[in-house]
């Protein structure tokens, strides 16, 4: 039995979604939904309708899940409580510090409905937040790091286009190698954000914009920029599209600690990724996640989840008995 998908947002990641459903057998795309002009996009899904978001709940019986593709700044807050009253639904959350209050909304209305909210589903959160938790499990004693790029980060360009003036801007993770090695070489430091990472952002501004008010407001950005060192440069739309069209990204986490009676034995765990598109990731990631989702479902299961609920068999096509066979 196929899990029926429908898309809400098809931009970067939506088209992304689009992808990976295509090269998974047992996942169906039904419809894509967007605030556009339907007419104005091209799947490249073969007789799959484009609808206007409005008609949104004509899919009730029609769908199994309905994965939500628009941006953490403001979409997902509205729109993952909202669906979740209808629908099974995933998305990619990812501004860490809200996730509990993104929690709490998304688990309040989707006990209510019956349904499944599956959030903060990428590769952090995602797939590094079970990188984290398998390493803590395994080495009590220890610490975290995670490194982040170098590449662009959909969330804090969505959020720096949200800003009055600019007309697209791509925004940059990278991380200080330096603080990397150290972390490398098991030394416990106590790092701020600063100390781990750069920013930098290229932005598009619109004819006549405050860039001086543009750059402020993107370095005191709370929860974005606010706690790094960021640089801003204003370059026109042909740069961007020559110097920065590609959605590259990756990362790394690490885990040192230590075993035995006196801590004679230093361990190290990392857990690293490259990725030549982030948003095709990301979607893969999604896409994996609505299966795990209609498994939930079928289950009896409601509310919000996080990927460190779902067993990770679940998030595989194959059956149990393959998995023993080949991964195990």
């Amino acid at each position: 039995m196929k899990t029926r998908v429908a898309i809400l947002g098809y931009g970067n990641l939506g088209r992304g979604a689009e992808a990976a459903i295509a090269r998974n057998d047992d996942l169906e795309l039904v419809a894509v939904l967007t605030r556009r002009d339907p007419a104005s996009l091209t799947l490249h899904t073969p007789g799959v309708p484009v609808w206007p978001v409005e008609k949104v709940p004509a899919l009730r019986d029609a769908i199994d899940v309905l994965l939500l593709c628009g941006g953490s700044a403001t979409d997902l807050p509205v729109q993952t409580p909202q669906y979740a009253a209808m629908f099974n639904v995933v998305d990619s959350f990812d501004t860490h510090a809200k996730i509990p209050a993104h929690f709490a909304a998304v688990d309040a209305a989707a006990k209510a409905a019956g349904t499944v909210g599956l959030i903060s589903c990428g590769w952090d959160p995602g797939m590094f937040s079970l990188a984290r938790l398998y390493a803590n499990c395994i080495l009590p004693d220890g610490k975290d790091e995670t490194f982040w790029g170098r590449g662009v980060s959909q969330g804090h360009s969505d959020a720096i286009r949200r800003i009055e003036g600019v007309l697209d801007a791509r925004q940059y993770t990278v991380p200080i190698p330096a603080a990397m090695e150290a972390v490398r070489r098991g030394e416990q430091l106590q790092l701020t954000p600063r100390d781990k990472h750069l920013r930098e952002c290229y932005v598009v501004a619109a004819e006549g914009a405050d860039k001086a008010r543009i750059e402020r407001e993107i370095k005191t950005m709370p929860y974005y920029f606010d706690e790094y060192d960021t640089t801003v440069t204003f370059i026109t739309a042909e740069e961007l599209a020559r110097d920065h069209a590609g959605l590259p990204h990756g990362g790394t986490v690490l885990r040192s600690g230590v075993t035995g009676w006196k801590n004679e034995h230093k361990h190290s765990i990392e857990y690293s990724l490259k990725l030549d598109s982030n948003p095709e990731f990301t979607g893969s990631v999604l896409a994996a996640c609505a299966r795990a989702v209609h498994r939930m479902q079928r289950e009896g299961m409601t509310g919000c989840k996080t990927i460190l609920d779902v067993p990770p068999a679940w998030l595989s096509p194959r059956s149990g008995e393959e998995l023993r066979a080949h991964l195990l």
